[in-house]
């Protein structure tokens, strides 16, 4: 691993947001992008007739039909069929003010964050001015072993994030909040005494298969296994191919897309 994440070409293309990092009277450009990608191979569901991709609708159980955007409206559940009816209005008014900000609050020892706590790791890489002060902040953290702790607004959620140095670069890891965390009162069995002897032996065992971690030791079968099926099916098994839409019956060709769009317009005429 001795490329540095700083130096390679961005992880995953477009920045996702713009932005500063800051601290006491620091402010540093950078720009936000994915650290991982999904390694989930998905598949598309098919009408065993005709492969057909099926399309995912909101239905009524009581009248049966396919009710359109604009009668769709949001209720939190309180007890059984019973909702407390919330508009998008009121959710937008109470969504947290945009920032172009990652403000800085404490420096903390990433070592006391009990990795329950991680939730989803991204990059932040240099923007164009600030690739001095920026390299200089990785060093430092580096050095230091230190994670700046923020707020950061992203879309419409406040996260509570950590930002680190890792392979010459920042990571920014967004951080679940410690009322969202299920508490482990009630799960371990019951102490019914260790055995010094067995105790012993496990600590033997744990010590002799000790090892560094090296990612790169590890792959996930599955997804091999899967991927490697696909491959065999596509040299020696003839693709299938999904109708046009509007072939069957002279059908008119409906643009999905277009058509919600139109419908999401309408909706917001209207005053939703």
């Amino acid at each position: 691993m001795g490329e540095k994440a700083a130096d390679r070409q961005e992880p995953a293309g477009q920045a996702i947001w713009t932005g500063t990092i800051g601290f006491s009277l620091v402010a540093i450009p950078v720009r936000l992008v994915r650290a991982i990608e999904p390694g989930r191979v998905s598949f598309r569901l098919l009408h065993r007739t005709d492969y057909s991709p099926l399309l995912r609708r909101m239905v009524c159980p009581e009248e049966g039909k396919i009710v359109p955007p604009e009668e769709i409206i949001r209720g939190y559940e309180i007890g059984p069929e019973k909702y407390i009816l919330v508009s998008d209005a009121e959710l937008e008014s109470l969504a947290p003010e945009r920032s172009r900000t990652i403000e800085i609050v404490d420096f903390i020892d990433l070592a006391e964050v009990d990795p329950l706590y991680y939730d989803h790791p991204y990059y932040l890489l240099p923007a164009k001015g600030g690739e001095k002060a920026y390299r200089l902040l990785v060093e430092v953290m580096r050095r230091t072993k230190k994670a700046g702790l923020a707020k950061f607004v992203l879309g419409e959620r406040e996260y509570l994030v950590a930002v680190k140095s890792a392979a010459g670069a920042l990571c920014l890891m967004t951080l679940h909040y410690s009322e969202e965390l299920l508490a482990a009162e009630g799960l371990a069995p019951a102490d019914a005494g260790i055995d010094r002897a067995e105790k012993s032996r496990l600590q033997k065992i744990v010590r002799e298969m000790s090892a560094d971690f090296n990612p790169d030791r590890y792959a996930d079968g599955r997804r091999e296994r899967i991927l490697a099926l696909l491959e065999k099916k596509r040299k020696h098994q003839p693709l299938v191919e999904a109708p046009a839409v509007g072939d069957k019956e002279g059908a008119p060709v409906v643009d999905l897309v277009a058509a919600l769009r139109e419908r999401m317009a309408e909706a917001k005429r209207k005053g939703r």
